[in-house]
């Protein structure tokens, strides 16, 4: 876009941004949000995408420039009044203590990720390991917690801010490969992060190499979360070691497992250079399948236009889509977030524009502490205009694909905030639960199997 495609990652963060000439392209405001916002919510971002994803014409409004830059109303105004004055002051203690603060007021661990997805092992907690549903296991390779540039909505902020108490990862696969052979439920397992290709291909090797083990056959597919596809596609092109990355790749597709690297593209400018499409072609030429998938973001992708080209686009390249989400309930959510109803009718909107082919897509989906819930529709049922819900996924495998009904509530954004329909005092996986002795209140304190 602006200059030659970069051939050497080089990443920027809050003080080495300031010494490039995209700097001085920037009102004084935005630059003043880039310093107090980023010490709340983790700032990093790379050549390419200064260089060839952002369009500088455009900017604050340039969606990938909100993907990549903090702005002010990212923050309560009272906060960022806060934080701005004590920056002033130097009064480093004060500043870091009032950081703590706001962090802890953001929700760092949505859906129970540190109270009920940790799993143990002969007593002991598994570190790096997330198990809430019975066929998946997330895992977090302590290699691959940071990211090639740092998405402002992300709901993974914790693990990238120094917080111990808000970060989880494991060193090796020692302890997930022992949990698995425990665990032959598991056909699944999610090697997330951070993003798990700012590894070198020896490390994610390492990493890979106990799941091929025929002891753990039962594991069938493993995925890789990654926004190195639209944020750093040399990774899989030009990188020192990527042809070494696609020969792991074809390893793990020859060893009989399916490989899929979840792409999370936010907006079809990141499938449009040369590079990108070049790296979607190379992953599926080893047996590997992308699958793509995002959340519906106010500021960057809340238009329809923007999902059916992203689909359709993706379909061409060979990318699946897969995901279309709702904006989770923790960091910036009050810059991104969009009524439930809102977020629907862009989906279904975008869904009605595109060919079957591109129709794999799910959405929207919440992903709350009982499961993936998914908006189906706005129907009018005996008189009353309701939320039509299912589970997509679900940590008591007995509730997915019942559909279920929540009042029509305008201004909801989050599964939390909705209530049952026809005069009911709850959901049906409530009652079930309570009537259990595992549930007090409202879904988000129900506790699966």
């Amino acid at each position: 876009m602006n200059s030659p495609t970069p051939a050497k990652y080089k990443p920027y963060n809050r003080s080495s941004i300031q010494r490039t000439p995209y700097w001085d392209r920037m009102p004084q405001d935005l630059r003043e949000a880039v310093d107090v916002v980023s010490h709340v919510l983790p700032f990093r971002t790379n050549q390419y995408v200064l260089d060839e994803l952002i369009d500088w014409d455009r900017i604050p409004d340039d969606p990938i420039f909100r993907l990549n830059f903090p702005h002010q109303s990212m923050l309560d105004p009272e906060d960022y009044a806060t934080l701005r004055d004590l920056l002033r002051s130097g009064d480093k203690q004060q500043l870091a203590k009032q950081i703590h603060v706001v962090r802890s007021r953001m929700n760092p661990h949505p859906a129970g990720q540190l109270t009920h997805n940790v799993p143990e092992l002969d007593g002991e907690v598994v570190p790096g390991i997330q198990h809430k549903y019975a066929e998946t296991v997330l895992f977090f390779p302590s290699a691959g917690q940071t990211c090639h540039a740092y998405c402002t909505f992300c709901f993974r902020w914790p693990q990238f801010v120094g917080e111990e108490d808000l970060h989880f990862a494991a060193r090796d696969a020692e302890g997930l490969a022992a949990y698995l052979k425990r665990h032959p439920e598991v056909t699944d397992v999610l090697i997330t992060g951070g993003d798990p290709m700012i590894m070198r291909t020896a490390n994610l090797e390492r990493y890979l190499e106990p799941l091929l083990s025929p002891e753990l056959a039962h594991v069938q597919n493993i995925r890789i979360g990654t926004k190195a596809v639209g944020y750093w596609p040399q990774r899989f092109v030009s990188d020192v070691d990527a042809d070494d990355l696609m020969r792991l790749f074809e390893r793990v597709v020859g060893a009989g497992k399916h490989l899929a690297l979840m792409g999370h593209y936010n907006h079809p400018a990141e499938l449009r250079p040369a590079i990108a499409q070049q790296a979607l072609r190379r992953i599926s030429a080893t047996g590997a399948v992308v699958r793509t998938q995002s959340p519906v973001l106010r500021h960057i992708n809340d238009d329809p236009g923007a999902w059916h080209e992203l689909w359709t686009q993706g379909v061409k390249l060979g990318a699946i889509p897969y995901y279309m989400f709702v904006e989770r309930d923790t960091g910036a959510r009050a810059y991104f977030e969009l009524p439930l109803a809102e977020a629907y009718d862009i989906f279904r909107t975008a869904f009605g524009s595109v060919s079957g082919l591109s129709r794999t897509v799910r959405g929207p989906s919440m992903s709350a502490f009982p499961g993936k819930v998914l908006i189906d529709g706005i129907p009018t049922i005996r008189g009353e205009k309701v939320f039509a819900l299912q589970f997509l996924q679900a940590r008591e495998g007995g509730l997915v694909r019942r559909p279920f009904y929540a009042k029509f509530d305008p201004e909801a954004t989050w599964f939390d905030q909705l209530v049952p329909a026809f005069g009911e005092t709850k959901f049906f996986f409530e009652e079930k639960a309570t009537a259990a002795g595992s549930v007090t209140g409202r879904p988000l304190d129900l506790v699966g199997a």
